[in-house]
């Protein structure tokens, strides 16, 4: 009989972080679930820890990868758990009952549960709260956090599976694929599920230039139709057009702005309406 869930680690070079996380999934009060590591052939004495824990695990692989998205593919392929939880390295499952508290949850009712997330900052910790309904505009400037979040296996298999190509937002665009284009079921679980460390390659500020290309293909790539028209939508949503439409609702105002629009517009090239 298969687990209601099965919980994946990656790693790479990461001794002090793999404990800290084997040791937060070890000490759960509830313990019905399958563990994986997937250990990208480390050279830090990450092997020995992974000694010290083998019984804790279902399986465990030490081997060179081609990046994380490769090991979380590899963890997902060996995974038999109803739902998946990714919690890599340095990452930590918020309290000791986190698992028994939302267990109730993965009945599979719903494709994707979530839940909020602490960040921990270097100036002290942040609490992300996510939106009860989800949307292309959310996740067109943000993403959910996938140590938070509990993921049918069944979904890899019938949408596709992480993206290898991409080095750091393979599960953005499975999120906004699967929520936005696929309309998977999902719910908010109003509760902190982890302990995020935010050294990770997402969260290097250096690494968001990188990032911000990759997002840019991936919407190009499952919404070449609607993304340019979003970017329109989002411009009416500046500061500059909410200040117009608010005097707009005092004609004095109005009138006198209407003015100096026009005064400016003597100067400039004749303006056409759009068709």
């Amino acid at each position: 009989m298969n687990k209601k869930l099965s919980i994946i680690t990656v790693n790479y070079n990461d001794k002090a972080g793999l404990e800290k996380t084997i040791n937060s999934v070890k000490q759960q009060t509830w313990q019905d679930f399958d563990y994986f590591i997937i250990d990208g052939g480390s050279t830090d004495g990450s092997a020995d820890i992974v000694n010290i824990y083998k019984n804790e695990f279902a399986h465990c692989i030490s081997e060179p990868d081609n990046g994380v998205y490769n090991a979380m593919n590899k963890g997902i392929r060996l995974a038999t758990g109803d739902y998946l939880l990714f919690l890599n390295s340095g990452d930590s499952l918020k309290s000791y009952t986190t698992l028994q508290e939302i267990e109730v949850y993965l009945n599979n009712e719903k494709d994707i549960y979530y839940g909020d997330a602490n960040y921990q900052e270097k100036d002290g910790d942040v609490i992300r709260t996510y939106p009860d309904k989800l949307s292309f505009s959310f996740f067109y400037k943000h993403n959910l956090s996938h140590q938070a979040t509990f993921i049918k296996r069944n979904l890899f298999e019938n949408i596709f599976f992480y993206n290898e190509n991409h080095k750091i937002v393979s599960d953005w665009e499975f999120f906004i694929y699967a929520i936005c284009k696929k309309n998977v079921t999902y719910k908010h679980i109003n509760q902190v599920i982890c302990n995020y460390d935010t050294q990770g390659i997402s969260s290097i500020i250096n690494n968001h230039e990188l990032m911000n290309i990759e997002r840019d293909k991936t919407l190009q790539k499952h919404f070449p139709l609607f993304i340019e028209d979003y970017r329109t939508i989002s411009n009416l949503n500046l500061k500059r057009f909410r200040q117009f439409t608010f005097i707009k609702n005092y004609p004095f105002a109005f009138k006198i702005l209407k003015g100096f629009m026009n005064l400016i517009l003597m100067f400039l090239p004749k303006f056409k309406n759009l068709q």
